[in-house]
Formats: structure tokens, C-alpha cells, sequence
């Protein structure tokens, strides 16, 4: 084993051998080598091979294991302070340290806890020759505390605007890791404008409204538990520039007008840091990081500088979209002030960080061990550095040297002990602390005074075999104290080898730095020094080297046949070499084709995947040599195949007989590629006013080469050509030469001429302007002429620039007018332009429609009329007239903020419209007003009209109660829509037997005043079946249906008893014949006893399947029969009955299903499935036939009515939509509904009413509908509401229903 690794080279000299030895006693660079046999004799003072960290954070729900690993001769032993103190750790069970070792284990997983064993730790390793310790060890327990609860109020902020959402994550230990994430656990992306600071805070240096979410969550992760914390979501709602608007116009009167730029765009100000300078400190070797995050619109860019000087280049890193500057590895030379620029389009500005770089101490030289024999002398050197300067203190074996044995042999020099002419006492271990503020460093170096004679720890007649003219290195690894020193010899009688040939190192091996055959032999290695002298042989062959005297050479040979390498090895003779072949520096294919044959190679069948370098690599134990060889495979000669491609780009454009609206293109095309040319493609660039872009200008057959080409005046023209064959495209050719042709008058006049008013006094005239090819010349222009269409008036001109618009001011209102819009340049005019028609704006109706008269057809249908108003009243385009109507409030309901109203549209001229889906028994009122492009006019005269009775709705809740013997109780709730005066109710009921058959039907008229009733003198433990609803004078409304059970006959069950009772015998208890009646939430248990009198029972139940333990119920008195109330519906159950007191016997268990009573288990044609599929059958075809005939008579939407309605419905009902004049259509989210199934009812016996309205009122969703021209339906109703005339302006808008037949269509 050599004592260290190879140092510098150095030649062998007589005269400085004694330097050698005096640094060697001085600096003492003698190390024990761990060699086994070594230090089996050999005493070693302690050193700390292992350690905990000084900051060492425990995970809490572990066990905590401060190491303290020791080597030593003696073995040492260890001991522990905590907080300064001895911690003797047998006093604490749970404290153990591990045989042979120093390491604690504190066993917290069984009892105890983390905080309780927090504190500052030293651990003490001590032999006979001194004590070594380890750093101050803190303990501390990894904390991961939640977020502290906060109610986080959502966030609303104008687009544009900057935002900083605060993270505050909790003090943890070590400090958390925090990033942004949604509830998906998907990061939020960030960018220069959104992005995280280094405190976790989220920045917007301005929003947008995609911003705008719900679930902005910071997440802690403290890695040391691995745990992840969350904070609250918070929620952000970012406002449109046009939402705001919306919101402030709606609060400001009809005069106001908002025109503030709310997201007016700013200069760059800081989010972070605050101010224009700040200080940062950092320690030497951490990493310094400068952040600058700047808000502005548009956003800010951040760059960074340095003042007097220039950013590290290799050290420097840019993070978070260049807002975060890093530089890795600081020095003191880092210090120094760092800007931050931040800057966009409406200026910039600049924050100076004042950055200081201290440092806690670091090594300059390390105290290192002293091996010293006695008598020697030596130093142990502790220097370190840092910012401020620390300060060195001095331990010996663990105490302060001041209060430290006195040794006299060695001195205190301020950061250097000197040692001299020391003895075996002198042996122990010293400490050096440097510390200063911001951290302290500890290094332990013993002196270990030895007397040990030389020692070869080489093995002895060690064979080294080397390659002629390489280096040999033999190996003499040796101890001793005093330091050996080492000679080599030459055979038995050789001198000491000192001539140029030879290099000795420190480590002692002999270096020959090129071997030659004599320099095989024997070696011997000596070690002296006073106390006595050790050798050892070593012995050394010098071989021949490894050659290839035949090389692989390089081949061509074709695809098909056989190629040979051939690798010939030379060698030494006492070698055996190993030939192996490479291709491609990889194996060779695992194919029959490759085959080995002494020293060659042979593939037979050359393929082109043959194609690649071929090694030959020889080895020996001692050298390897390579040689290799390219083989390329070729393919056969046959006659070459013709090629088949697209043709070739033409080529030698040239212009010729250039004219001002035509030249003529010649080229010459390039070789077709074996297949014809069938036509050339010539393609145009305006270079003045399409740059890069090529238009179509023409094609030619393939055999023509010359064309004429006509041009158009004032374009700048380059040409190229392109060939077309069977197989495709070719290339475009080179560019021709350009040619300008002569600027023109223009040549056609603007398109999509129109004349609109956008206010009642003026006309704007709107066109589709020329582009710049069809302008034909510069400075193109537009004549724009206007004049009354009805009216003496001359045109009115005026010549605009190359607009789209012009606008005409103080026109009457109305008015038609005749409009033209001419082109002209700077050569002429286009020709006449064609002439259109306009009107000037529109203004408001000042007429309401006359003599509105209402006829009521039914309980939900009223037909209205009115007379047209005049037409020069209108004052603009008739669109039709628009019907207001409303409920008259209740007395209950008028203290209601609004009125709920509602708006049906008639297209055009019509006089008259349906008002559909009413309410019975209402009274309404309405009004009718004139609508044109601008808005409505004014209002009719209220009207005011009744609709007569209807059927009522079903009874809003039927209730089964207070069960008996042989009777129930009925309790029910009115109809929530009467639709009249109720005149009286209709009960029907029959029994359902244990076969769920139906019993004779009973009928029963209950006065309408009532809302409860008692039925008598039915059977017991009966089920029955109610069929419930009310009339008015119009007839009978939906009825609601309901089940009830009449109670157990309790003496007729107690009187069963069997024969044996009765009579006295003595017989075994025991309970039978369990039997089990179940309703929806209740059972009646009733079975049979056999045993003595005086028996108390008891009830266990519980759900088929569940963990859960039985339930108990205790029976007052003997009955054999109970009743379980408060079951869950469709649920299956296990019961047994048992008897208190000494019997202590049960019942076997049964087990019963709650649920609904199943009356489709009736044998009743409606509830047979033939029945049923009949009746789909048959719906579903009606269902077909009618939209088939509503789509070909309306092309529009249908509205469900009943069907006394349907006897007067107005066939020239069409839907129309009111903002475009097409069809509309019409659905109801009750359609869409699943239906209820069978009787099945609520647990508390309640039946509730599905609501259901055929009022298309409910149908409608926009804020009005329409009619057609004869009245009919064609818009959607609106929930608009409007206030009670003394409420003022405000109002509200409530949300419409689905329309009702949108699905059938």
C-alpha cells in the first residue's frame, strides 16, 4: 500500500536528503497509512472521521440519529454535551448510542417527541493520547405549520392594472419551496408580465381578462416531511375596457356621457423593490440574487448593469424573464452597486441595489496532523480568512488552551503552535476555532509523538512485467518515526541507483522512465532511520511490444461478392495475445457471412450495409494494438436507367416590344426530365405596391415559349416562368427585368356604395375603395356627390383622399337621397359611376297606434288590434309594432319592487297579434307602440282585460298521518295555481291487497275549505291508494297520488298463541314464524312465541351488508309484534327478535326491502308493458307527423298549448326573431325533464308539485318577442321587468326559461 498519492517528480541527490528530512520534521506531512497489520500495534490519537451537520434539521416523525463516527489507537470512547452541559444519556431510556460508535439514537417513534430533544450538541472522542470533537451539532425538528385560516375577499380590478397576490406562506423549517398552481395542480404560466417573486408573491405588471379565474392557490412544499401546504384560493375578476363601460352607462342618466380612457397606458414603476436605491448583503460562496419586478402598460423589459464595472461572464445567470439577476459563487470583488433598468415604450427607470459580500470563515491552511518522533520539532498552522477578519482560538483535546495542561514543549504563536524537542507526553489533540459573526469553522489535529523503526508495507518479491520503452514504476510504500529514508539497489551487490535514468518519489517508488531489456532484474528498496532498517525486493521483466507486421488495407469491391482483411501479430513470446475485429467500432453482425480464418476476415455476399471501417484490435495482458480498413461496397455497371423527374426551370427571361398596356415574355425552358412539358405558368410581382407576393398572369401550351402579356397602367412588373409535366411543378425560373408602365385615369369606380344616417340630421356615404393596383396612377382621389331624391336640388361634390366614408351634417330627417362616389388620380377620372340610393338618419316615432281593442279567446289566448299610425309620423323604416303586457299584481304582492313585463314584436304593417300562454283567471293590462330603426315610439293608453277560469293545477302536497287501527289521516296543501275559485276536492281510494292487486275504488267530494280530512272504518294493516285533485267551475284538475298503511290489530296478534301455552306445559322457548310488513320508512314485525309467560322481547335490525353493529329496540310488556320507524327508502334489512332476562334466545333472521309501493305490479292494462310500448308507439308517430307539418307550414318554431286552446289557435302563427326578420324556435326546459317514476315518494310522506305552466311566457329567453303579418307568434318572451311607476328609472332583468319546443326541431 503506498503512504500517499504521487507528488511532483523529483531526481535523487545526495546533497538534499537532510531538506528533505527537516521539512519532513518541520511540516510533518507524515500520515499513518491504514494499513491493517499496521495499526494493530500502532497507538493513534482520535479523529472524527463522520459527523451530523452543524445545522441539522430531523424529520419529527422519525427517530433522530446525531452521528459521531471516531477512528483511534486505543478504540476511543465517546461521550455527549447538550447546551453546554454533559448529557448523560443513560438517565434517558429512550436515548441509546451505538456500540463501537458515538452515534445517538433517540427512539421518538414509540414515545416522546422531536421538540423535547431540540438543543446544541458536541460529541467527545477520547483515548489514552488525547480528545477530538465534533462541530456544535444544532437539532432542530422540521416544521411544515398550515396556513393561518384568512377569508380572502375576491378580487376585482380594471384590465390594464397592475396586481400583486400575496403568498405569506408559513414559517417553516427549513423555509418552504412556494409555487402558484390551479386546482387542477397545473402551474400557471408565467411570463414577462406575470411572474413569481423571490418571496412567493405572485406580480401582474398588468392584467388582462384572461387572467380572470377562481383558483389563483399558492402551495408550500416543505421537501424536508415532503408535504405540500395550501393557502385559500384566491379569486381575480379582471373588467374589459368595455365591460366598465357597460357597468358606468348603465348608472348614468340618457345625458351623460362616459369618455375616460380607463386603461390609459404608463411608464414603468417598481412593484419590488420599493424606492430608488436599497442595500443586499450575502455571504461568500452563496449565490447572490437581485430581483427588480416593474408594472406599466405596455409591459416593462428589466435589464441589468453593474456601476464601474462588468458582470462576471461564466457566473452570471438571468432568471424569472431577466427580472431575477444571479451570480453564482460570490466574492468580495462582487461587492459593488447593481442596476436595474426597467423600460418600455413610454419611458424608463432605474433602481441601484448596494450589494456588500461578507463571508464567514474559510480554510487558508488547515491545521494538519504531526507525526513527530521524540526529540523532533514542528508546527501546527491554523490561518483563515474572512469578512469581518475571524478570530483564532485554541483547544487542546477539547479545552481552551488557555486553561489546558501546560506543556512545555510547545508555544503559542497566534494562529501557529510550535512544537520542539516534544516527547511522548506531548501527544494529543488540538482545536482550532476561527469564528466571527456569521459562522465559526473547527478542525482537529493531533501530534502524536512515535518511536517506530522502518517498515516496508509493500508486498515482498512483488513481479512487475512492463513493455519495452514504457515507464516501469516499482512501488516501496514505507513507515517509520523518525521519517525513513529511501535508497534503491540494483542486484546483490549493486550501488545505490542515483544516476539520471532513475526518478525517486516522496512515497518511495522508483521510477525508469524508459524501460529497456537491461533493465530487467532484481530491485531492492531500503529504509532507514535511527531506530533501525527495513528492505524489500522487487523483480522486473521487460517484454517485447505487440505489433501488426500485416495491416487490413482498404477495399472497393461490387454488391455480390467477396472481400478479405488480414490482421498478422507480432508478439512477445511469453505473451498470448487475442485478436478481435471491429466494424464501425461496434461488434461485428451476427451473420454466417462474416467468418474468421487465422488472420483474416472474409464476407462473403457484400451487401451495401457492409459498407463501413473494419478494426483489427490485438491484445495481451500488458498492450493492445488496433489497425483498420474502409470497405465500400459499389453497385455493378449496367446501362444507367433514364431519369423521371419534374422538368427543369426555364431560364433566359427577356422582355420585348414593351407598350403601355402590353410587353411580350420569351424563355427558353429546361430539360423536361424525360417527360413533356405540357404548359408554362407565368406569374407577376408589383414590386410598388405588393412587394414578395406573385399573382397569376397567365398560362402557355408547352410548346410555345413566347406570349403577349397584358398590363395594367402604374405597376412596377417582374415576371417569371414556371414548366409543368405529368410529374409535377418545376422550380420558378430567375426574375425577369423590371418594367413600369405608364401611370392612367382609373378605370373603374369604388364598390358597395351606400348612404345610411347614424343620427336623425345626417348622412354618412360608405364604399369599398380601389387598391393600389387598381388605382392606375398616383394621388387617387374620391368624388363624392349627393342630392335629394325628391327634390329641384343640383348635386352637391366634394373631393375626399383615398378614404372609405364621407359624412353629409344638417340633413332633414329621413330623407331619401341619391348618392354616386367617383375615382380620380393625378392623370383624370374614372368613368361615371353608377347612382344609389340612401336615406338620411332616423329618429324616433312621434305617433302611438290608435283604437287598441282586445278580444279574449279562452283562459290563455287574447287576440289584439290597433290602428296603423301615419307614416310620415314614423320617421324612419317601419319595423313593426311591439305589444307591452302585464299580470295585475295581487294585494299580497304589490309591496314587489318591479312588474314584471312582458314584449311581443309584429313585423311590418300588421294590425293585429295574438297574445299567447296567459294566465286563467288574471287580469292584464297592455299597450302597443310603433318600432323603426331608431327605437320606439310612444305608448298607447293602457288597456286592461280579464282572462276567465281554468282547471287547477294539481294539489301542491298530498300527506299520509296519524295511522290506526281503521284509520288515516289526509292533510294536503291547495293547488299553487288555482286558476279560478275552487269549487270543491275529489278523493279516490281503494286497498291493495298482499298481491298487489287493486280493491274497489271509493270517491269522496271534500269541501274546498279544507285541507285535512279522516277516513274511517278501514281495514287494519291494509294498504291503500289516493287519487287526490280539485275543480273549479271550469272542471277538474291533475290529480296527485299517495299510499298509506293502517296499523297492526295489536289484540288479535296477542291473542295467537299456541295451544301448549296456554295449557301450562312445560316446554322450550323459542320464537317462530317471524314475519315482516314493509313500507317506505317503516316495517311491522309481528311472529310467534312458544314459553313462559312474562317474557320481554326486543328488536335488532341493520342494514344486509353493512359493518355497522344491530340496532336494539326494547319492547314495553310481551307483545309479539312491532313497528320500525325512520327506515331508509329501497333499502334491504336484517332483523331477528330476542328475549331480555335469563332466556337469552333469538329468532332466526329474516331480512325485508324497504321502498316504494310498487302499484305497477297491478294487474292493470295501463301498467302492462304491451300497453305501454303501444302508446310510445303511437306518440312518437303524432310527434313525427306534427313537425313535419309545422316545418313545411312555419319553417319556424312551435309552442305547446292545451287543448281547449288548440279549438281557437290562430293558423297564421309564424315565429319570427325581431332583430333580423328570420325564424325562430322554441323550447321548454320542463320538456327535456326525466319522468317520476311510479308512486315513488319522499321519505317524509310529501308529495311536492312539478310545477307546469303552458304559458309560453316562461318559454321565451331574449328580451322580446315578434309576431308576422298576420298576428302569429314569432319572437321569444321576455323576463324583463320593468318598476312601479314610483320607483323610478332603475330596473332589472330576471333570467327567461328555455324555450318550450326548441327540442322537437
Amino acid at each position: 500500500m503506498q503512504l500517499k498519492i504521487m507528488p511532483k517528480k523529483k531526481r535523487l541527490s545526495a546533497g538534499r536528503v537532510p531538506l528533505i528530512l527537516f521539512l519532513c520534521q518541520m511540516i510533518s506531512a507524515l500520515e499513518v497509512p491504514l494499513d491493517p497489520k499496521l495499526l494493530e500495534d500502532l497507538v493513534q490519537p482520535p479523529t472524527i472521521t463522520q459527523q451530523s451537520p452543524k445545522d441539522y434539521i430531523i424529520d419529527p416523525r422519525e427517530n433522530i440519529v446525531i452521528q459521531c463516527e471516531a477512528k483511534g489507537k486505543p478504540p476511543p470512547s465517546f461521550s455527549w454535551t447538550r447546551n453546554g452541559t454533559h448529557f448523560d444519556i443513560e438517565k434517558d431510556p429512550l436515548v441509546t448510542m451505538k456500540p463501537g460508535s458515538g452515534t445517538l439514537v433517540i427512539n421518538i417513534m414509540s414515545e416522546g417527541k422531536a421538540e423535547t430533544y431540540e438543543g446544541v450538541y458536541q460529541c467527545t472522542a477520547r483515548n489514552e493520547r488525547g480528545a477530538a470533537i465534533s462541530n456544535n451539532i444544532v437539532v432542530r425538528p422540521s416544521r411544515s405549520p398550515l396556513w393561518t385560516k384568512e377569508k380572502l375577499e375576491p378580487i376585482t380590478l380594471q384590465s390594464g392594472q397592475s396586481l400583486v397576490l400575496p403568498c405569506r406562506p408559513p414559517v417553516g423549517l427549513p423555509p418552504p419551496i412556494i409555487f402558484w398552481m390551479d386546482n387542477s395542480f397545473q402551474r400557471l404560466p408565467q411570463s414577462e408580465r406575470v411572474s413569481q417573486g423571490l418571496n412567493g408573491d405572485l406580480y401582474f405588471s398588468n392584467v388582462l381578462p384572461e387572467d380572470t379565474r377562481e383558483d389563483y392557490i399558492c402551495y408550500a412544499r416543505f421537501n424536508h416531511t415532503q408535504t405540500i401546504q395550501q393557502k385559500q384560493p384566491i379569486s381575480v375578476k379582471v373588467v374589459s375596457v368595455d365591460e366598465l363601460n357597460d357597468t358606468i352607462a348603465a348608472n348614468l342618466s340618457d345625458t351623460e356621457v362616459y369618455g375616460a380612457k380607463l386603461n390609459r397606458e404608463r411608464p414603468p414603476t417598481f412593484l419590488i423593490p420599493e424606492g430608488n436605491t436599497s442595500n443586499k448583503e450575502e455571504l461568500r460562496g452563496n449565490v447572490l440574487s437581485l430581483e427588480c419586478i416593474a408594472e406599466g402598460l405596455p409591459t416593462p423589459l428589466i435589464y441589468w448593469m453593474k456601476e464601474e464595472g462588468t458582470l462576471p461572464f461564466n457566473r452570471t445567470y438571468y432568471k424569472n424573464f431577466q427580472k431575477t439577476l444571479q451570480i453564482l459563487q460570490v466574492s468580495e470583488a462582487d461587492s459593488g452597486n447593481y442596476q436595474c433598468i426597467a423600460k418600455n415604450a413610454l419611458g424608463s427607470i432605474h433602481h441601484t441595489i448596494s450589494v456588500t459580500v461578507k463571508a464567514a470563515p474559510y480554510w487558508i491552511t488547515a491545521p494538519q496532523n504531526l507525526v513527530l518522533s521524540p526529540g523532533e520539532n514542528g508546527a501546527l498552522i491554523c490561518r483563515a480568512n474572512g469578512n469581518p477578519k475571524p478570530r483564532i482560538s485554541w483547544l487542546s483535546n477539547g479545552v481552551p488552551i488557555e486553561i489546558a495542561p501546560d506543556d512545555p514543549s510547545r508555544k503559542i504563536d497566534g494562529d501557529t503552535i510550535i512544537f520542539s524537542n516534544v516527547q511522548e507526553r506531548s501527544s494529543a489533540v488540538y482545536q482550532c476555532n476561527a469564528s466571527n459573526e456569521y459562522g465559526y469553522l473547527l478542525a482537529n489535529a493531533f501530534v502524536n509523538v512515535l518511536a517506530e523503526p522502518p517498515r516496508i508495507l509493500t508486498s515482498a518479491n512483488t513481479l512487475y512485467q512492463v513493455i519495452a520503452n514504457r515507464p516501469a514504476l516499482l512501488d516501496c510504500a514505507f513507515f517509520g518515526s523518525p521519517l525513513p529514508t529511501i535508497e534503491w539497489f540494483k542486484g546483490a551487490k549493486g550501488s545505490a541507483l542515483h544516476e539520471d535514468i532513475y526518478v525517486l518519489h516522496d512515497n518511495g517508488t522508483l521510477e525508469i522512465p524508459v524501460a529497456q531489456k537491461d533493465s530487467t532484474g532484481t530491485y531492492t528498496c531500503v529504509a532507514r532511520n535511527k531506530l533501525g532498517m527495513a528492505k524489500n525486493e522487487a523483480h522486473l521483466e521487460i517484454k517485447d511490444p505487440t505489433r501488426i507486421i500485416k495491416q487490413p488495407e482498404f477495399s472497393v469491391v461490387q454488391r455480390g461478392s467477396t472481400v478479405s482483411f488480414e490482421c498478422k501479430v507480432k508478439h512477445d513470446h511469453t505473451l498470448i495475445p487475442t485478436v478481435l475485429w471491429l466494424k464501425d467500432k461496434g461488434e461485428l453482425p451476427n451473420d454466417g457471412r462474416f467468418t474468421i480464418d487465422k488472420d483474416h476476415l472474409v464476407v462473403t455476399d457484400v451487401s451495401d450495409d457492409d459498407n463501413g471501417t473494419y478494426t483489427c484490435v490485438a491484445n495481451t495482458t500488458l498492450d493492445n494494438v488496433s489497425a483498420s480498413a474502409v470497405l465500400i461496397v459499389v453497385a455493378p455497371t449496367p446501362t444507367p436507367a433514364p431519369i423521371y423527374d419534374v422538368p427543369n426551370p426555364p431560364f433566359d427571361l427577356e422582355l420585348t416590344d414593351q407598350l403601355d398596356k402590353s410587353v411580350q415574355l420569351s424563355w427558353t425552358p429546361g430539360d423536361d426530365n424525360n417527360s413533356p412539358i405540357t404548359k408554362f405558368i407565368i406569374e407577376y410581382e408589383d414590386a410598388m405596391h405588393e412587394a414578395g407576393l406573385w399573382h397569376h398572369q397567365t398560362e402557355v401550351p408547352g410548346t410555345q415559349t413566347t406570349t403577349q402579356l397584358k398590363l395594367s397602367p402604374y405597376v412596377i412588373y417582374t415576371f417569371r416562368v414556371m414548366a409543368e409535366n405529368s410529374l409535377g411543378r418545376s422550380l420558378p425560373s430567375e426574375r425577369s427585368e423590371q418594367y413600369l408602365t405608364k401611370a392612367a385615369e382609373p378605370d373603374k369606380n369604388p364598390t358597395t356604395v351606400e348612404g345610411l344616417g347614424s343620427e336623425p340630421d345626417n348622412l354618412v356615404i360608405t364604399w369599398k375603395p380601389l387598391n393600389g393596383f387598381e388605382s392606375n396612377g398616383p394621388g387617387l382621389q374620391y368624388k363624392v356627390s349627393w342630392r335629394q331624391k325628391d327634390g329641384d336640388d343640383e348635386w352637391t361634390s366634394v373631393v375626399v383622399a383615398n378614404v372609405s366614408k364621407y359624412i353629409v351634417s344638417g340633413t332633414p330627417t329621413f330623407v331619401p337621397y341619391l348618392i354616386k362616389v367617383q375615382a380620380l388620380n393625378d392623370v383624370g377620372f374614372a368613368p361615371e359611376p353608377a347612382v344609389v340610393m340612401g336615406h338620411s338618419g332616423e329618429d324616433l316615432p312621434m305617433v302611438a297606434p290608435g283604437n287598441v281593442q282586445v278580444t279574449v279567446v279562452n283562459s290563455t289566448l287574447a287576440e289584439v288590434h290597433w290602428d296603423p299610425v301615419p307614416l310620415k309620423s314614423i320617421r324612419g323604416h317601419l319595423q313593426g309594432y311591439r305589444i307591452y303586457y302585464w299580470k295585475a299584481q295581487s294585494s299580497s304582492k304589490r309591496n314587489r319592487r318591479h312588474i314584471e313585463k312582458k314584449i311581443l314584436t309584429f313585423q311590418g304593417s300588421k294590425t293585429h297579434g295574438m297574445l299567447l300562454g296567459l294566465e286563467p283567471f288574471s287580469n292584464y293590462t297592455l299597450n302597443v307602440r310603433v318600432v323603426n330603426g331608431k327605437g320606439e315610439g310612444p305608448a298607447s293608453p293602457d288597456r286592461v282585460f280579464g282572462t276567465p277560469e281554468g282547471v287547477p293545477s294539481a294539489p301542491s302536497s298530498l300527506k299520509i298521518i296519524n295511522p290506526t287501527l281503521d284509520s288515516l289521516t289526509l292533510e294536503w296543501d291547495p293547488p299553487s295555481h288555482p286558476n279560478g275559485i275552487l269549487t270543491e276536492y275529489i278523493l279516490k281510494y281503494q286497498p291493495i291487497n298482499s298481491t298487489h292487486e287493486l280493491g274497489p275504488l271509493v270517491d269522496l267530494k271534500i269541501p274546498a275549505n279544507k285541507t285535512r280530512w279522516t277516513l274511517k272504518n278501514l281495514n287494519f294493516s291494509t294498504r291503500y291508494k289516493f287519487y287526490f285533485n280539485a275543480q273549479t267551475s271550469a272542471g277538474s284538475g291533475s290529480q296527485i297520488t299517495e299510499e298509506g298503511i293502517t296499523t297492526v290489530d295489536e289484540g288479535k296478534m296477542a291473542g295467537i298463541l299456541p295451544p301448549d301455552v296456554g295449557a301450562g306445559k312445560a316446554v322450550n322457548p323459542r320464537i317462530n314464524k317471524l314475519t315482516v310488513a314493509a313500507a317506505e320508512t317503516y316495517a311491522n314485525i309481528s311472529w310467534e312465541y312458544e314459553g313462559r309467560e312474562h317474557v320481554n322481547f326486543y328488536v335488532e335490525y341493520g342494514v344486509v351488508g353493512s359493518k355497522e353493529e344491530w340496532r336494539k329496540e326494547i319492547i314495553n310488556g310481551s307483545r309479539s309484534f312491532f313497528g320500525l320507524k325512520g327506515l331508509m327508502p329501497g333499502t334491504a334489512y336484517k332483523v331477528r327478535v330476542g328475549a331480555e332476562g335469563d332466556s337469552g334466545f333469538v329468532s332466526s333472521e329474516d331480512m325485508f326491502e324497504t321502498g316504494p309501493a310498487m302499484a305497477s305490479r297491478q294487474v292493470d292494462i295501463a301498467t302492462q308493458g304491451w300497453f305501454i310500448g303501444l302508446m310510445c308507439a303511437v306518440a312518437l308517430l303524432i310527434l313525427i307527423l306534427l313537425i313535419v307539418c309545422f316545418i313545411r307550414r312555419n319553417k319556424g318554431g312551435k309552442y305547446p298549448v292545451k287543448e281547449k286552446e288548440d279549438a281557437h289557435a290562430d293558423p297564421e302563427i309564424q315565429p319570427m326573431k325581431e332583430d333580423d326578420g328570420t325564424f325562430g324556435e322554441y323550447s321548454d326546459a320542463e320538456d327535456h325533464k326525466p319522468l317520476k317514476k311510479g308512486s315513488r315518494t319522499p321519505s317524509d310522506r310529501t308529495v311536492k308539485k312539478e310545477d307546469s305552466d303552458d304559458s309560453l311566457v316562461d318559454y321565451g329567453e331574449g328580451v322580446n318577442g315578434q309576431f308576422n303579418e298576420d298576428g302569429s307568434f314569432i319572437g321569444q318572451y321576455s323576463g324583463k321587468k320593468e318598476k312601479e311607476p314610483a320607483e323610478g328609472n332603475e330596473s332589472s332583468e330576471a333570467p327567461s326559461p328555455v324555450n318550450a319546443m326548441n327540442s322537437f326541431v
